[in-house]
Parts: C-alpha cells; sequence; structure tokens
C-alpha cells in the first residue's frame, strides 16, 4: 500500500508513552526488526494536535533514532513522519487501520501556531 508523508510542521506532538521496544510476537516476546536493516524497533505514543484536533497515536521509531532526554508529556518532533493504510483477515475478521513511522523522536518546541 501507499505510504503518506506527513506535514507536522503546524503540529504539536506531545509524548504520552515513552519508547518501548515494538513486540512482533506477543506470544515468543520477539522483537521486531525493519526489514530493510536489521535494526531493532521502538514504539513512542503521542498525541498529536493540529488545527484543534487530537489523535492518539503510536510511532514506529528505529531504535537509533530515540534521542536521549525525551520527558512524557512535554513536545517531541518525528521527522520523516509518514502513515500507512494497512489491512489484514486474522480468524476470519477483517482488521484495517494507519501504521505510523517516522526515522526518530527527539525534544521538541510548541508549535507558534499552538503558542498564540
Amino acid at each position: 500500500m501507499r505510504v503518506i508523508r506527513v506535514d507536522a510542521s503546524t503540529a504539536t506532538i506531545l509524548l504520552t508513552d515513552a519508547p518501548a521496544p515494538k513486540v512482533r510476537d506477543r506470544q515468543t516476546g520477539e522483537i521486531a526488526k525493519d526489514a530493510m536493516t536489521g535494526e531493532a524497533l521502538m514504539t513512542v505514543g503521542v498525541v498529536y494536535i493540529d488545527e484543534g484536533e487530537s489523535s492518539l497515536i503510536q510511532v514506529t521509531v528505529p531504535e537509533s533514532g530515540v534521542t536521549e532526554g525525551l520527558t512524557v508529556g512535554a513536545p517531541v518532533s518525528l521527522p520523516g513522519l509518514v502513515a500507512r493504510p494497512w489491512q489484514s483477515v486474522f480468524n476470519g475478521r477483517e482488521r484495517h487501520g494507519i501504521a505510523y513511522r517516522a526515522t526518530a523522536v527527539a525534544p521538541g518546541a510548541f508549535s507558534m501556531a499552538q503558542a498564540g
């Protein structure tokens, strides 16, 4: 499916869940790895606020892209943020959603649009 670039330049993004390893298989505890590089993947929870609307999302980031100094509740930046629609069938039930991925997660600042 298509990857859609997300323009977060006017958004405020706040960290809601500290980075944690992305689990590929819950039964074995296997950590997910990037298909191209083999690097371990992490997930972070954020609230994405833009144009008066907010969404809680989970974003996948490579382990090397997790920056020091992240604080839950503080603003973060997500360079290279993309959204990828997905769908699958599990136990006869169709599921679908949007997977978010960024190249990094770093301490950020409140956007000027939100500060006013």
